[in-house]
């Protein structure tokens, strides 16, 4: 087996902390979850999480206006530089303090960050090969508190920052003659955003209050002049001080420049007062004076103002409340679009596409992102993860779909192809325990604490079967045998496991034996067999056909957590609390092994903890188990940041994998920073409040929204389940961070297979230059190189296919089966290895169905990316059928109406001519009465 794997994707996170960024294009939003980012393509309706990560949660992002690069930094103030095009770090650097917001320019040469009071302005990373990918510019002062937000110009030329001392500032970019530096008061509270006008100077800023400031410039963006060098500055002030003798030393310059002990230029430092800046002979300065001022809150509502976006172009800004609300205003008459609450968390940060018609919220509290079309009035993305921890997962048998339980008692049910979430049930009252799948795929099963086990159908998303006990019971393990018509429950409070008809939701039998709770349930892949382990120490072996009763009893060294079958049934593993996992033969009950893993858990201590580490790990063990779909490896996890694959036949461990390196997470450590440690306890644990800029908020009565009694924690990195997929080529598992899904990338492993000196690239493409298809496919099976093969399997023409396949050797059928089910998922060419897999199934159907336990897992490869082209493609035949139809019956009804307008025109024309007939015949009959009167 291939232990090649790496992380694929992210699911089940979707919004933590920071602010959104939509792409150049407008099609995707990106958004931090924990220490990483996360793509969600709106028009393909796909998520992807980058490989790079972070060493704490992402505090803020910036993207530049090409779409390809992007600062992400953590709430330390380290910062790394990302190519969105190659998904890899490109550069490392420490701000050294907390961030609050990163913007880069329009024309992407410069980005400012804001941290502490203070602006820094560096120098964008560009195309060319550059040693410090950061390069500070300009130091920016003024403020006298916390800088919160950034806004440029649209020509670069100026920027805005927004500041907790209730001020907004002004900074030129460049040397400005006439604006170094200008203030902006009029609000009572922190400054939540400012934003320019396009094309001009004029400014908008919104307060936490609920005031929006409308400020007009007298200057225009040409009006800027070009202010002299720092060098030409000095001279001036040094001829005007021999021509003023007599008076006092100047004033200090408002620009000062920093030179390094090597001489040159480190960047300038440019000091804000609240003072009018020095004016330069001949040039106004730029001045600002306030239009209007508008309020958000009516009288008496205390909604704070919590986010802000303004869309340049259609002059639309969007503010969000703490209340789950949002309103829609179009400036600057401060007309009234729109308004909705779409959440009953505060909106933590808002952001904009480049069209203007898609609005992105993030609310932190719940983890939900939204994106809202205004103009139509509807959700464009809507998701949002489990509130508390995931405590189980469950694969269905073709691998497409994932089942997710958690603590907030929500069921998720989740696709693998685009890791979003597309049905989510909320029956039940209580955290959910553990989760499972039927045979079928199209049923899932949960059991709660709240003492219900629940079945749903995936058809039409509905809650068909409610089963329960005739006691209360707190059920904490489930299990569904393989016919789908067994369903097991296990209590931990009765100690009990209860057993029910899938058919008829009847309680048919309650077994009674274990003296403790009973911690995990597995059913025989290949009898009627009920694995039972429990805190007494024991495995309990259940024969489910006759008479329901203990069939074998293990004794295992400590109390069991986890159990599970091998594929074939042929041996069963349980994990225990002392660390060690045990294999046991289920026929004759002996132990066939045993892993001592807890030295592979590597445990941290926690911040809590008075003890060390190594201390601490003691009491650590794996609390999750699955076998390999070849069933000669197991994959451990537990209370520890690792996951371990165990060879099983040579007990030994084969790989680790560390799922999360995100130190904002507790337990992370082997050891405490000791400067935080003091003799009442560690620092870490002081509540500093909320972490969203409102300071500490106090419980007072009457107060109904809001947690107020929580208090400052990190919580705990541990891997609750884990379990592999049926196609063999990932794994999933659900940990603090969310659900981690591990795919097998065969393109990074070179394993060759029967090598020789003859077997080069060279010699493969000469087979196929001679036409030499079969030879030229066996030779590139034994270099092995992804490349090459889908090379030589596309130059085989269309009608050899059968004749090739035929001559094949039962070895590399296995392995040509086995490519074809992983390059068809991704292929364009469909129709081509849909043929290649339909003649290897029909010549070596037979032969494949003796060895059926060893190309299992390749058909479910195979079945799972054939229906995902089925479900693409009836949905685009879908699309089009409905658009012809209403294309035939618009022309249709455009005829019926040609006609009828045809026909009426005729009809006046027959009137006009009878009209002229009668005409003619009065003037004829005048004509004569005339003549007859002469």
């Amino acid at each position: 087996m291939k232990f090649a794997y790496k992380f694929s994707n992210l699911l089940g996170a979707f919004y933590r902390h920071g602010n959104l960024c939509f792409s150049k294009d407008g099609n995707s939003v990106i958004s931090p979850v924990g220490n990483r980012i996360s793509v969600f393509d709106l028009k393909n309706n796909k998520s992807e999480t980058l490989p790079v990560s972070t060493t704490k949660n992402i505090s803020c992002l910036g993207i530049n206006p090409d779409g390809n690069l992007a600062i992400l930094i953590d709430e330390d103030g380290a910062a790394v530089l990302v190519s969105l095009v190659t998904r890899a770090v490109l550069h490392h650097h420490h701000f050294h303090s907390p961030v609050h917001s990163v913007s880069f320019s329009p024309d992407g040469k410069k980005f400012v960050i804001t941290k502490e009071n203070v602006a820094l302005m560096y120098h964008a990373p560009g195309r060319n090969r550059e040693f410090n990918g950061f390069a500070l510019d300009k130091s920016y002062y003024g403020p006298f508190d916390e800088t919160t937000c950034i806004d440029w110009t649209d020509d670069s030329k100026c920027f805005a920052v927004g500041s907790k001392d209730m001020t907004t500032w002004i900074f030129g970019a460049e040397r400005w003659a006439n604006l170094i530096y200008y203030s902006l008061g009029g609000h009572k509270d922190i400054i939540v955003g400012c934003f320019f006008e396009k094309d001009s100077l004029d400014m908008y800023t919104v307060s936490q209050e609920g005031t929006l400031c409308v400020w007009e410039s007298d200057t225009e963006l040409e009006g800027l002049r070009k202010g002299p060098k720092y060098s030409e500055r000095k001279k001036m002030e040094e001829e005007k001080k021999k021509r003023e003798e007599g008076e006092g030393n100047n004033d200090d310059d408002d620009v000062e420049e920093i030179i390094g002990e090597d001489g040159e230029t480190r960047g300038d430092v440019i000091k804000g007062s609240t003072d009018t800046p020095k004016q330069v002979e001949g040039i106004k300065n730029v001045r600002y004076s306030q239009r209007s001022k508008h309020y958000f809150n009516k009288a008496g509502d205390f909604n704070k103002l919590t986010a802000a976006a303004f869309h340049k172009k259609t002059r639309i800004l969007v503010t969000g409340f703490a209340s789950g609300a949002f309103h829609l205003h179009e400036l600057p008459e401060f007309d009234l679009i729109h308004s909705l609450s779409i959440s009953d968390q505060r909106i933590s940060t808002i952001a904009m596409n480049p069209t203007g018609d898609w609005i992105g919220f993030g609310c932190s509290g719940l983890g939900q992102l939204l994106v809202w079309e205004w103009q139509s009035e509807s959700y464009v993305f809507k998701q949002q993860g489990h509130f508390n921890n995931m405590n189980s997962l469950a694969y269905s048998p073709d691998g497409q779909y994932l089942v997710t339980g958690g603590d907030d008692g929500k069921v998720k049910v989740w696709n693998t192809n685009n890791g979003l979430c597309f049905v989510t049930f909320t029956e039940h009252s209580s955290s959910v325990t553990n989760v499972a799948f039927t045979s079928s795929g199209f049923v899932v099963v949960s059991a709660s604490l709240d003492g219900t086990v629940r079945a749903f159908d995936l058809h039409r998303y509905r809650n068909f079967r409610t089963m329960t006990s005739p006691r209360p019971a707190q059920f904490s393990s489930l299990a569904v045998d393989s016919s789908g018509e067994l369903v097991c429950a296990g209590s931990q409070d009765s100690f009990e496991i209860f057993l029910w008809s899938m058919q008829t939701g009847r309680l048919l039998e309650v077994l009674s034996g274990h003296e403790g709770p009973v911690s995990n349930l597995c059913f025989s892949p290949v009898q009627s067999v009920l694995a039972s382990v429990s805190w007494d120490k024991t495995v309990r072996l259940w024969d489910m056909l006759d008479s329901w009763e203990t069939k074998e009893t293990l004794r295992l060294t400590s109390d069991g957590l986890a159990v599970t079958y091998r594929p074939d049934g042929q041996e069963l593993a349980v994990a225990s609390l002392d660390g060690e996992i045990t294999f046991w033969n289920p026929q004759t009950g002996g132990q066939a092994g045993s892993i001592a893993g807890r030295h592979d858990l590597q445990m941290g201590r926690k911040e809590t903890e008075k003890i060390t580490a190594k201390q601490s790990a003691k009491g650590k063990s794996f609390t999750s188990l699955c076998y390999s779909a070849d069933g000669e490896s197991i994959l451990a996890g537990g209370q520890s940041k690792f996951v371990c694959i165990y060879n099983i036949k040579e007990h030994v461990l084969m790989k680790k994998f560390e799922i999360s390196c995100n130190l904002s997470l507790d337990a992370m450590e082997e050891f405490l920073d000791r400067r935080k440690m003091t003799e009442f306890g560690s620092l870490s644990l002081v509540d500093e409040g909320t972490g969203d800029g409102d300071g500490v908020e106090l419980s007072l009565p009457g107060v109904k929204r809001g947690d107020m009694s929580s208090r400052r924690f990190k919580p705990e990195i541990r891997v609750g389940s884990l379990c592999f997929s049926p196609t063999g080529r990932s794994w999933a598992t659900a940990s603090t961070e969310g659900l981690l899904i591990y795919s097998l990338d065969a393109s990074l492993v070179f394993d060759p297979y029967d090598l020789d000196m003859d077997v080069t690239p060279a010699s493969i493409r000469q087979q196929v230059k001679k036409k030499e298809w079969a030879s030229a496919i066996l030779l590139s099976f034994r270099l092995n190189e992804m490349a090459l093969k889908r090379e030589v399997l596309e130059a085989v023409p269309y009608d050899q296919i059968t004749v090739v396949c035929s001559s094949l050797p039962d070895v590399y059928v296995d392995k040509l089966l086995n490519f074809v089910a992983s390059t068809l998922e991704k292929s364009n060419h469909l129709q081509f290895y849909l043929s290649w897999a339909q003649c290897l199934l029909t010549l070596h159907g037979q032969k494949l169905k003796n060895r059926s336990g060893a190309v299992l897992p390749t058909v479910q490869q195979l079945l799972k990316s054939i229906q995902r082209h089925s479900d693409d493609l009836s949905k685009l035949c879908d699309w089009n059928i409905y658009n012809i139809r209403y294309a035939a019956a618009l022309s249709k009804q455009r005829g019926m109406k040609r006609t009828a307008a045809e026909s009426l025109s005729d009809e006046e024309e027959e009137e006009e001519e009878v009209a002229m007939d009668s005409g003619g015949d009065e003037e004829n009959i005048m004509n004569e009465s005339i003549i007859v009167e002469i």
